[in-house]
């Protein structure tokens, strides 16, 4: 109980600052020290003349960075008029690819990622900020029951996080937000591993717990977006499984292959006994699942050490 009332002291402790321009020196612009803010967005000036100044009244002394990718409205001027450092693509390299030109164009040792589609409230990273200072090294803002999202969205974003939580034995309460707080050294490590799509937070979070980073989260509710929304419900859809694969193979792709070589080999076992006992000989099926075992174990052990090479490759 005297854990949480100092924590939520604490919490009040940094909002307050923030409100009143006066923030440790850990989260203001001074020298080569700074708090970034990096939104990803796309044709999203509507919402933007709403989030910028509150941003701004938010974390007045921080670096706010915009990555304009593609739009095709005025997202850009509006973000400059507001005082916003743009990073502009051509044309749409997606999401990931956005959050990845941010975050090695921002000077601050501390990022902050929201989308700028209103969804994210500045409000929340005063909290979020103050999990981070109690030794995490990337904080998630965790959407609530009651946050704007459709049904579909929803049940797939529980069971992203119930299979993510079985795979890496720790507690996940939202793999797939885009709102978070993190060590800009953290995370600058992993900057190869993120794909250039939507799936970047799956793969950063699967990241740091690969890496024994510790990950906290906040409770957030994340309100309706303005504005129509990139992802399709269809085209998404279809990348559930592959979303999956990838959440397994990048925390420990045993943990996925083994359970199928067994399967594998036990039903091989199996038939063979059936066959054996009722026709006295050993069938092609029988041999064929036995060796589709070995190889399924075999890619197992052959993904685990590419991934602990990947890793030792962001650790260097």
């Amino acid at each position: 109980m005297l854990h949480q009332e100092n924590t939520n002291s604490r919490t009040e402790d940094i909002g307050e600052a923030i409100l009143s321009n006066s923030l440790p020196p850990e989260y203001q612009i001074a020298g080569t020290v700074p708090l970034s803010v990096i939104l990803p967005a796309k044709n999203e000036g509507v919402s933007l003349q709403g989030l910028l100044p509150r941003l701004r009244a938010t974390l007045p002394r921080a670096e706010l960075i915009l990555l304009d990718d593609g739009s095709t409205d005025r997202t850009a001027d509006i973000a400059l008029a507001h005082g916003a450092r743009v990073i502009s693509h051509p044309y749409s390299l997606g999401n990931g690819a956005a959050v990845k030109a941010g975050a090695r164009a921002a000077t601050g040792e501390v990022l902050v990622f929201m989308d700028a589609d209103g969804q994210h409230s500045p409000a929340d990273i005063p909290r979020i900020l103050a999990t981070l200072d109690e030794g995490y090294d990337m904080v998630v803002g965790a959407r609530g029951n009651g946050s704007q999202a459709s049904v579909g969205r929803s049940l797939a974003n529980g069971f992203y996080n119930w299979f993510a939580t079985l795979i890496t034995g720790h507690k996940i309460m939202d793999l797939t937000s885009g709102f978070r707080a993190v060590r800009a050294e953290r995370f600058k490590r992993f900057l190869y591993l993120l794909p250039n799509g939507f799936s970047y937070p799956t793969t950063i979070t699967m990241a740091f717990f690969r890496s024994g980073y510790p990950v906290g989260y906040v409770p957030i509710h994340a309100g309706e977006r303005t504005g129509t929304s990139h992802i399709r419900p269809l085209r998404d859809g279809v990348r559930f499984l592959l979303i999956m694969f990838k959440v397994a193979t990048l925390y420990s792709p045993l943990k996925l292959f083994f359970p199928v070589s067994l399967a594998f080999f036990a039903t091989g076992i199996g038939y063979y006994l059936y066959t054996f006992l009722t026709l006295g000989r050993f069938t092609n099926m029988s041999a064929l699942l036995l060796t589709a075992a070995v190889i399924v174990f075999m890619m197992g052990l052959v993904s685990e050490q590419i991934t602990a090479l990947n890793y030792r490759e962001g650790d260097r």
